[in-house]
């Protein structure tokens, strides 16, 4: 099934269905504990954990394609992933 996907792909996806299935079980522990509180800290620690993964699957992104890149454009592409992390705080 997966002969023909190249390794930088195949990482990006794994890592993109962890963080659904992390999402996913951050919602079942929402509704089980049914406290503001505790949905408060599930959701910050969700965010902190998915700021993790975000950046390990644009790395992989960018290491992926760092020979097809040279200089400016690969600045500019830091520079981006700079910006989204700074929106997101």
């Amino acid at each position: 099934m997966f002969e023909g996907v190249k390794k930088t792909i195949l990482g990006m996806a794994i890592l993109c269905f962890i963080s659904g299935c992390i999402e996913i079980f951050a919602a079942y522990l929402i509704v089980k504990f049914n406290a503001i509180e505790k949905a408060l800290i599930i959701n910050s620690s969700l965010a902190f954990i998915e700021s993790l993964l975000f950046i390990a699957i644009i790395s992989i992104g960018v290491y992926g394609i760092a020979d097809q890149v040279r200089g400016k454009k690969l600045i500019w592409i830091f520079f981006g992933v700079g910006c989204i992390l700074f929106g997101i705080k």
